[in-house]
C-alpha cells in the first residue's frame, strides 16, 4: 500500500486506521461544518477563517438563495417543455385532424416525438412505434456533453427553450402532414436535451445530500403539468376557437409556444451559470458554494470550460460498471412507467364515461407528486439511497397484482393511485443516485446522466405493444411485465449497493492508489476503477 502524501491535497496518515474512521465519519454523517483539519487546509481564503456557527448561517442563507434563484425557474421550464410537448394531443380534440386532412396513422406517427420519460396524454394510441430512445442518444448524450464543455447554462437551457418554443409556435401554421411532422421531428429533438441538462446543472449546485429533494422538486412539474395540461388546454381552446379565423388547435399551439419564448427570455437574465462564474453572488458566496461541493465530494467540481475534455467523460462513463448498474436500475423504473403512457386506457377499464375516466387520471398524479416529495425529503434527511430505490417499487408490484387480480371499481383504483406516486418516488431517487455515485469529473457526470436517460427510454419502442384493447381491462401481459420490472430494479439497486459497499471498503484500505506516485497517474487509475479522481485520497465515499 502506498504511503503517499500529495502536498497540495494532504491526507491524514494512512496507517492510523481510528483517525481514517474518524474522518470518514465525519465527512459522511456528520455536519460538513465541522471538516476534517486537511479540509480546512484546502478552503478558499474567504471561508478558510469561518467559526462553524458562522459558516452554518452563511451556507443557510446561500442555499436558499439558490433555491429562490434556480427551483421555481427550472420547474416552470420543464412545465412548458413537457406542455409543449403534449399539446398535440388537445390539438386533436380541437380539429387538428379534420383540418390537415389526416388519415390512417398519420396523427399517431406525429406522436412519436412527444414521448419521454414514459408518459404521453394520450392513451388510446397503443400500437405506434416509437423512436425516443434512438433519438435521446442521438440527442441528450452529445448535448450534455456540450452543455458542460460549454460552462453557460443561464444562455443553452433558455436557447433550447426560445427555438422549441418557437417551433411549437410554428406547428400552428401547418397546413399538411408533412409540415406537422417536421414540426414535431424538430421540437422532440430540442426538447429532449432539457431535463437530462437540467439534472446535471442542478448537481453542479447541491450537495449529494440536498439533490434528491430538487430532483424531486423538478419531476413533480411534470407530474403537475400531466395532471393540469388538460385544463389547460381547455380553457385557450374553448376561449379563442375561430378569433381571427384560426381554428382552436392553431392558438393553443401559438399561445403555450409564446409562453415559453417569453418566459426563456427572461430566463436569460435570471437563471445562473456554475458557482464560481455567477454574477449575483458575492467573492464570499461564490467561494463558499464552490467549496461546498469541493468538500462534499473530496474534489472540485466544474471550474472552467478548458478543463472539461469532450469524449473522455462519455469514455469513463461507459467503462464504469456503477453506471451500467444504474442504466438497469432506471430502466426498471422507465419500463414500469410506461403504464402512465396508457393511463386513460387503463382507467377507462373501470368502467366510467370519458369526462370522468380523464378526471379520474388527475388523483394520482397528485398523490404521486405527494409521495415523489415525502421520499425525496426522507432520502436527503437520512444520506441512505438503497431502501429509498428499491421499497417503492414493492408497493408498484402489490398495485399490478390489484390491477390484474380484480374488476372492482375500488381495488382497482386504489391500485391506479397506488402505481404512479410508488414507481416515481423510486425513480427520482435513482435519477439522483446517478449523480451520487458518478460525481466527478463533471464530464463524465454530464455523460452519464445524459446516457442513463436515452438507453432507459428503449422500452418506449416495444411499450405500446403491451395495451392492446383486447386486453382491457385487466391487461394481465402488461402488469406481468411492469412487475418484472419493478423487480429489475430491486435486484439491480441491490447488486449496486454491494458493489457501493465494496468499493468504501477498498477505500478504507486504501487500495485506490496503491503503488501510485504521480498525480495525473493516480487521478486516471482512480477514475478507471469508478473512484472519483484525488477525491478517494480527500476522504471520499460512496452514499448507498
Amino acid at each position: 500500500m502506498a504511503d503517499h502524501i500529495d502536498t497540495q491535497h494532504p491526507v491524514q496518515d494512512s496507517s492510523s486506521s481510528t483517525d481514517k474512521k474518524d474522518a470518514v465519519e465525519l465527512i459522511e454523517n456528520a455536519s460538513v461544518h465541522d471538516s476534517v483539519p486537511f479540509k480546512k487546509s484546502r478552503a478558499p481564503e474567504l471561508v478558510r477563517d469561518l467559526s462553524p456557527e458562522t459558516r452554518r448561517t452563511l451556507e443557510t442563507a446561500l442555499r436558499k438563495k439558490i433555491d429562490l434563484r434556480l427551483m421555481p425557474l427550472v420547474v416552470l421550464m420543464y412545465i412548458l417543455n413537457y406542455l409543449d410537448r403534449n399539446n398535440i394531443a388537445a390539438a386533436r380534440l380541437a380539429g387538428l385532424e379534420k383540418d390537415l386532412k389526416l388519415h390512417g396513422n398519420q396523427f399517431q406517427v406525429s406522436l412519436l416525438e412527444e414521448k419521454h420519460g414514459g408518459r404521453n396524454m394520450v392513451g388510446e394510441t397503443w400500437w405506434e412505434i416509437d423512436t425516443d430512445g434512438v433519438r435521446d442518444i442521438v440527442d441528450e448524450l452529445p448535448s450534455n456533453m456540450l452543455l458542460n464543455k460549454l460552462g453557460k447554462p443561464s444562455i443553452y437551457l433558455p436557447a433550447c427553450m426560445v427555438v422549441w418554443g418557437i417551433v411549437s409556435g410554428a406547428t400552428a401554421a401547418s397546413q399538411t402532414y408533412g409540415g406537422l411532422l417536421g414540426c414535431r421531428f424538430i421540437l422532440g429533438f430540442v426538447e429532449a436535451a432539457y431535463f437530462p441538462g437540467c439534472l446535471y446543472y442542478l448537481s453542479a449546485w447541491y450537495t449529494r445530500k440536498e439533490l434528491v429533494k430538487r430532483t424531486a422538486v423538478l419531476y413533480s412539474g411534470s407530474l403537475l403539468s400531466g395532471a393540469f395540461s388538460g385544463l389547460i388546454a381547455a380553457g385557450i381552446t374553448n376561449g379563442l376557437d375561430g378569433a381571427r379565423g384560426l381554428s382552436a388547435w392553431r392558438w393553443l399551439f401559438i399561445v403555450e409556444g409564446a409562453i415559453t419564448v417569453f418566459v426563456a427570455l427572461f430566463s436569460f437574465f435570471i437563471l445562473p451559470d456554475f458557482p464560481r462564474t455567477t454574477t449575483w453572488l458575492t467573492e464570499e458566496e461564490k467561494q463558499l458554494a464552490a467549496w461546498r461541493l469541493d468538500e462534499d465530494i473530496g474534489e472540485d467540481d466544474w471550474v472552467s470550460s478548458k478543463q472539461q475534455t469532450f469524449f473522455h467523460g462519455a469514455k469513463l462513463a461507459a467503462k464504469d460498471p456503477k453506471a451500467w448498474l444504474l442504466l438497469f436500475t432506471t430502466y426498471g423504473f422507465t419500463a414500469t412507467g410506461t403504464v402512465t403512457t396508457f393511463f386513460p386506457t387503463v382507467v377507462k377499464g373501470l368502467g366510467k364515461s370519458n369526462i370522468a375516466t380523464l378526471l379520474l387520471t388527475t388523483p394520482p398524479y397528485l398523490i404521486a407528486v405527494i409521495a415523489i416529495l415525502a421520499n425525496a425529503w426522507h432520502a436527503d434527511k437520512t444520506g441512505e439511497r438503497y431502501l429509498h430505490v428499491s421499497l417503492p417499487p414493492i408497493i408498484s408490484v402489490v398495485a399490478f397484482i390489484i390491477a390484474v387480480t380484480t374488476t372492482t371499481f375500488a381495488p382497482r383504483y386504489l391500485a391506479m393511485c397506488l402505481m404512479v406516486g410508488s414507481n416515481y418516488s423510486g425513480y427520482v431517487v435513482t435519477l439522483s443516485w446517478i449523480s451520487n455515485v458518478l460525481p466527478r469529473p463533471p464530464a463524465k457526470r454530464a455523460a452519464a446522466l445524459a446516457g442513463i436517460n436515452a438507453l432507459s427510454n428503449v422500452c418506449q419502442i416495444y411499450s405500446p405493444f403491451l395495451y392492446p384493447t383486447g386486453d382491457g381491462p385487466r391487461y394481465v401481459n402488461a402488469m406481468a411485465v411492469n412487475m418484472a420490472m419493478s423487480f429489475m430494479a430491486i435486484i439491480f439497486a441491490t447488486i449496486l449497493r454491494f458493489h457501493l459497499k465494496a468499493l468504501n471498503r477498498k477505500l478504507d484500505r486504501g487500495e485506490a492508489i496503491e503503488d501510485v506516485n504521480i498525480d495525473g497517474d493516480r487521478r486516471n487509475a482512480a477514475e478507471e476503477q469508478g473512484l472519483p479522481g484525488i477525491a478517494a485520497d480527500n476522504g471520499f465515499r460512496f452514499l448507498v
